[in-house]
């Protein structure tokens, strides 16, 4: 791919990119790409095919990919604590897992107030241990990315998992359909989805931004609003801008919620997450591929 595929909305963006980088097709036979999570210590990157019930490992080293986990619960979203262990929704089993430094899977989450979660969605670890995940209904709403079952939840919520105690707990309940989430770099800010408007005649389509004390969210209002498709899956960089995964592609907001940027890629991205030694190689998770491009920031650091 070329310059081109490098919109500049601002010139907040300029220094952000650079236009003379391509955006690099890494693979390609993916159902529903989905939920990628980059290892430092092992140059590579795990990533989630929902349908396709795998999930993929790409070798930063070789550019080798292999399968890293099937049958895989029809996982989605995926992330790295802070042990450096693979954290992992699983719409099949309806519960957030750890996978253990020796393979072995435990499981974090897998009820509230003693009823089946819907299907996990997508997580993220704070500094102090706590995980925090959404928790629509899309790995139960049918067969393709799950099982269809009934709800046993009242809605699609978001938890918090404990670190000490591992208990599971309700933070927010007004979402239709809660999807990607991430925190600010100094932890300060929750960022929240809501891809309602899959599920919901003229629902939401944004991410919601809350203040966050210890364990107390506040505020709530829409930071922004998709213009193409539906917010998934986005991360933060160092400086608080968000990148976020939409159908055209990847849009960068300002942390004041301005659209700044946007890189075009032609399959609609779902997730994407900061890679390499530098934190500067931006994987995409889109539909069918993965993709890659290096840009000219790092992503906040994680771990």
């Amino acid at each position: 791919m070329t310059a081109a595929e490098f919109e500049i909305l601002d010139d907040r963006f300029r220094p952000c990119v650079r236009t003379s980088a391509r955006v690099e097709h890494l693979y390609e036979g993916c159902r529903w790409a989905e939920g990628p999570a980059y290892f430092p210590a092992h140059h590579s990157l795990v990533w989630s095919d929902i349908p396709n019930d795998r999930m993929l490992r790409f070798d930063e080293m070789t550019g080798a990919v292999g399968i890293f986990r099937a049958p895989a619960n029809y996982a989605n979203g995926n992330t790295i604590d802070r042990q450096g262990r693979l954290v992992t929704c699983e719409h099949g089993g309806r519960r957030v897992t750890r996978t253990e430094h020796d393979g072995a899977i435990t499981v974090l989450a897998d009820r509230f107030e003693g009823n089946r979660l819907n299907s996990p969605n997508d997580l993220v670890v704070q500094s102090n241990g706590a995980i925090w995940f959404t928790d629509p209904s899309y790995g139960i709403d049918s067969n393709y990315e799950g099982n269809h079952a009934p709800r046993e939840q009242d809605g699609c919520h978001v938890y918090r998992i404990d670190p000490a105690t591992g208990e599971v707990e309700r933070v927010l309940d007004d979402f239709v359909r809660p999807n990607g989430l991430a925190f600010s770099p100094d932890e300060t800010r929750l960022y929240v989805a809501d891809s309602g408007g899959t599920s919901v005649k003229d629902g939401p389509r944004h991410i919601r931004a809350f203040t966050l004390d210890d364990r107390r969210l506040t505020g709530g209002d829409v930071f922004a609003t998709c213009t193409h498709g539906f917010f998934d899956g986005f991360r933060l960089d160092e400086s608080g801008r968000i990148w976020a995964g939409t159908q055209e592609g990847v849009h960068c907001f300002d942390p004041s919620g301005d659209l700044i940027g946007k890189i075009r890629v032609p399959e609609t991205v779902a997730n994407l997450t900061f890679g390499g030694p530098k934190r500067n190689r931006l994987y995409l998770c889109a539909t069918t591929s993965l993709y890659a491009v290096f840009v000219a920031v790092s992503g906040a650091k994680t771990i």
